[in-house]
């Protein structure tokens, strides 16, 4: 199924910041910086993606080995979380400049499929209380680009957690899960898998299970990633998720504008 390509009506973006107001912005609203993820609830995922629990591996499977002290050398490379295997509570950071190189990559990668034409794109979030308000403008500006915003298997259901039927629902193009009219946080990849199973996208713009399925399909795949889920990053590690952005992906949706505007300023420059 898809939807037309004409964007839906929104006032006009805020002017892009530069790198070092964007840096200061993330810092001072804790989307970069010293951020609310505690210490013990890395290290706690670290280790549990270590074990391969499903619910922290987001639908990906990896090749490599991956012992916890890898992860965790993975996630002070990439997202900047403090290095030292003996820091085990308190405060953890994500190295701003490492979120906004993330950021700046991603908006290449997205300009590249928005370039070579009728661009096939699925948008889709396990967080609408945080991230939802940066793509439901990366949406409004793929279509507004010439992209297709796709929205397969609209409507379907299965049973979730805590024995819960949740369904797949789209707002202006973004798929999120709903549960008895509430738009819910998930990590599940089932429902990613159910959309690819029904029409296949150039690119997915996610986070979450959405975009560790969408990466382990192997459709090219962009995403954000809290510090505590290491699995986007393990994925691009490997090859699987072309870009993971680290930031705290749920302080107040206000505070993410910045950044959207930055990520979108680059993909126009590129377009």
């Amino acid at each position: 199924m898809t939807r037309p390509s004409s964007p839906p009506s929104s006032p006009p973006s805020p002017a892009s910041p530069s790198r070092a107001e964007l840096r200061e912005h993330l810092v001072r609203t804790a989307i970069a910086g010293d951020v609310a993820t505690s210490r013990e609830n890395n290290l706690d995922h670290y280790r549990s993606l270590a074990l391969r629990d499903p619910h922290y591996l987001f639908g990906l499977t990896f090749e490599g080995e991956w012992s916890y002290h890898d992860v965790l050398r993975l996630m002070a490379d990439r997202a900047g979380v403090a290095a030292d295997p003996g820091h085990r509570e308190g405060q953890d950071t994500i190295d701003p400049d490492r979120t906004i190189d993330a950021v700046e990559e991603m908006g290449d990668r997205v300009a590249k499929v928005l370039r070579r034409g009728s661009a096939r794109i699925v948008v889709a979030t396990g967080h609408p209380t945080g991230l939802l308000t940066v793509h439901l403008a990366l949406a409004r500006f793929a279509a507004g680009n010439g992209a297709t915003l796709l929205s397969p298997a609209e409507g379907w259901t299965y049973v979730g957690g805590l024995g819960r039927r949740r369904r797949i629902r789209y707002l202006d193009g973004v798929a999120m899960l709903e549960d008895r009219g509430t738009f819910v946080h998930t990590h599940d990849p089932h429902p990613m898998r159910a959309m690819l199973a029904e029409e296949r996208p150039d690119l997915v713009i996610a986070d979450h299970g959405w975009a560790g399925a969408a990466g382990e399909a192997g459709v090219e795949t962009v995403g954000f990633a809290d510090s505590n889920d290491p699995a986007l990053f393990v994925g691009e590690a490997e090859g699987k998720i072309a870009v993971g952005v680290p930031l705290d992906d749920n302080v107040l949706p206000r505070h993410y504008a910045p950044l959207t505007s930055y990520l979108i300023a680059r993909i126009a420059r590129s377009l």
